[in-house]
C-alpha cells in the first residue's frame, strides 16, 4: 500500500512540476510572444481603451484618436481631407488587420507602452488620469506631399500608377513619400467589421494595388536616370567629360543579336564626325554613347559600376527609414560586354526603388556625401516633451566634391535640355524613359518614366525622384514629358518660383 501512494505522490508532484513549467514557459517566455499575436483580442481591446497619441506632419495632424461610445473606447481618426495623401506614411491602424507603416514601426510610443514613458504611465496611474500613448512627429512637408499626391492623381488619364520621394540633401530628411493610387485607411480603422473587410478585400484584389507603397517596396529599370552612376563610376576611372563617343543612331552590341539604339532611332545631336562628347551625350541621354563608353573606353567598367552602384547603396538591404524598405535595389549579374552595355543605360537586370533613386540625386546635391533617410523627426510624450530626436547620420562619400560638381553640372545642361524646363529656380536633373518587357514582345508597351531631380542647382534644398507607370502618351511616354513636370511641381512647392 505505501508503495502505491509513493507511487501516486510522484505523479502528482511531476503533474505539479509539468504545471509549473508550463505556466513558467507560457507567462516568461511566451509573454511577449502571446501579448503581439494579432489574434490576442484582449490585448487589442485594451489598445483601444487608451487614446493613441497623435501623428504629425509640420503643424498638421494626419493621425489621431477620438473617443466613442462603442466597446472600443477610442476610434483611430486620419482627419486630413485627403488621407490618402498620407497612407505611405501612416500607415494603418486596425483591429482587424493589425497596423502597418509608422503605426506599426512606432506602435510602442504610440500605444504608451515604450520604457521611456514610465514616468508618464507611473504619474498618470497616481493622478486617476486616463493612460495615453505619445507621439510621432514625421520629418514629412505636409505641403509637399499634397502636392506629390495630387500631381501624381491627376498627371494621368485616370490617375499615375507611381511615387514621389523628397530628401532634403544635407540631413537626410524625408520631405515627400507618396505613392498613387493609395487609399483611405479610415476604413481600415473603422470599428464596423463590414466596412473593414469590404474595403481590405477590395483594395487587395484590385490590379492598381493602392495598398502597395511604391516608393519603398518597388523597383524599377531605373532608365537613362542610371547614367547618373555609370557617369560617376567614369569619372572615378579618370575619364573626362570632353572623351569622344559614337554618335551613332544604332550599336551593334558583342555577341548579342540585338543593336543598342538611341531614343527613336536618332543620331545624337550635335555630334561631329560621327561622335559627342560625355558632355553631349548625358545632355541628350543617348544610349550608343555610353554603351561605347563602358564597352569600349572603360577598363574594368563592370567592376568599376558595380562597385559605383554599390558606394550610392545598391546591392544591399536598406536600412530601415525607420520603417522598413522592402524593395533591395540591384545591378543584377552582369555577365558579358551586351549586358553591360545595357545596364549603362539603367536596363538588363538593374533595378531601383524611387527612394534609392532619390538617394542618388541627394547625393550629388550634397556635394558627394550620402546621408541616411530619415522620416521619424523625433518622439514626444503626451505632455508633449520631447523624448529622442534623430539627428542626421552620413553614410559614406560615394564620389568626391569635384566628381559630384562635375555631374551636377551635367545634370544642370540636361535639364535644359528637357521640355519644360527654364523656371526661376535653377535645377538639375536626369530623365529616364525605361523599357520593362522582352524586346520583342515591347511594341504597344507604356514605358517607365522617370525623373530624378535636385533645387536650387547649388546649395540644394531638395532632392527628388519621380516614377510614372502609365503615362498618358502610351508607348511614347517619356521621363520629360510625363515625369519631369510631377518633380518640378515639388521642387517650386518648396523653393518657389519656376515652372510647376
Amino acid at each position: 500500500m505505501n508503495k502505491q501512494i509513493q507511487r501516486l505522490a510522484m505523479v502528482v508532484v511531476v503533474m505539479a512540476v509539468i504545471l509549473i513549467g508550463n505556466a513558467t514557459y507560457v507567462q516568461v517566455f511566451k509573454a511577449d510572444t502571446l501579448k503581439n499575436d494579432s489574434r490576442n483580442s484582449r490585448v487589442l481591446i485594451d489598445e483601444y481603451s487608451r487614446q493613441r497619441g497623435l501623428i504629425t506632419a509640420g503643424s498638421m495632424v494626419i493621425a489621431n484618436s477620438v473617443a466613442t461610445n462603442d466597446r472600443f473606447k477610442f476610434l483611430r481618426v486620419y482627419p486630413n481631407r485627403s488621407a490618402a495623401a498620407f497612407a505611405p506614411v501612416t500607415g494603418y491602424f486596425s483591429y482587424q488587420f493589425a497596423s502597418e507603416r509608422i503605426e506599426k514601426n512606432q506602435d510602442p510610443i504610440l500605444n504608451g507602452s515604450d520604457d521611456r514613458l514610465f514616468g508618464q504611465r507611473f504619474l498618470d496611474m497616481f493622478s486617476g488620469r486616463d493612460p495615453r500613448g505619445g507621439n510621432v512627429v514625421t520629418t514629412i512637408n505636409p505641403k509637399l506631399q499634397q502636392v506629390a499626391y495630387n500631381a501624381l492623381r491627376n498627371g494621368c488619364d485616370g490617375g499615375c500608377r507611381g511615387s514621389v520621394v523628397a530628401i532634403e540633401p544635407s540631413t537626410g530628411r524625408i520631405l515627400a513619400l507618396a505613392s498613387a493610387p493609395s487609399y483611405d485607411p479610415n476604413m481600415l480603422a473603422s470599428h464596423d467589421q463590414n466596412v473593414r473587410e469590404s474595403a481590405w478585400t477590395r483594395w487587395n484584389n484590385s490590379n492598381d494595388q493602392p495598398m502597395l507603397n511604391r516608393a519603398i517596396d518597388q523597383r524599377y529599370p531605373p532608365g537613362s536616370t542610371f547614367k547618373v552612376v555609370t557617369t560617376a563610376a567614369a569619372l572615378r576611372a579618370g575619364i573626362h567629360t570632353d572623351i569622344r563617343l559614337t554618335a551613332s543612331p544604332t550599336l551593334q552590341l558583342p555577341d548579342s543579336p540585338e543593336p543598342m539604339t538611341n531614343y527613336a532611332g536618332e543620331t545624337c545631336p550635335d555630334s561631329s564626325g560621327g561622335t559627342v562628347s560625355l558632355t553631349q551625350a548625358f545632355q541628350y541621354s543617348c544610349n550608343t554613347a555610353f554603351a561605347d563608353l563602358t564597352i569600349h573606353k572603360m577598363s574594368n567598367a563592370t567592376s568599376a559600376l558595380i562597385d559605383m552602384a554599390t558606394k550610392f547603396g545598391m546591392n544591399q538591404s536598406q536600412p530601415g527609414i525607420p520603417i522598413p524598405v522592402r524593395a533591395t535595389s540591384q545591378t543584377g549579374d552582369i555577365p558579358g560586354l551586351a549586358t553591360l552595355g545595357q545596364a549603362s543605360i539603367g536596363q538588363a537586370s538593374v533595378v531601383m526603388s524611387p527612394l534609392q533613386n532619390a538617394i542618388i540625386a541627394a547625393t550629388v546635391a550634397n556635394g558627394g556625401v550620402r546621408m541616411q533617410p530619415y522620416l521619424v523627426e523625433k518622439l514626444q510624450a503626451p505632455d508633449l516633451r520631447t523624448l529622442y530626436t534623430t539627428q542626421p547620420t552620413t553614410i559614406n562619400e560615394p564620389i568626391t566634391s569635384t566628381e559630384a560638381a562635375t555631374l551636377t553640372q551635367l545634370m544642370i545642361d540636361s535639364e535644359q535640355h528637357t521640355a519644360g524646363s527654364g523656371g526661376s529656380i535653377p535645377i538639375a536633373s536626369k530623365t529616364g524613359t525605361a523599357e520593362h518587357c522582352e524586346a520583342a514582345s515591347c511594341a504597344g508597351q507604356t514605358p517607365y518614366s522617370w525623373y530624378i531631380a535636385f533645387g536650387p542647382s547649388a546649395n540644394a534644398k531638395i532632392a527628388v525622384a519621380v516614377i510614372v507607370e502609365n503615362g498618358q502618351l502610351g508607348n511614347a511616354s517619356t521621363g520629360g514629358a510625363i515625369a519631369a513636370p510631377i518633380g518640378r511641381a515639388v521642387i517650386n512647392a518648396l523653393v518657389g518660383g519656376g515652372n510647376g
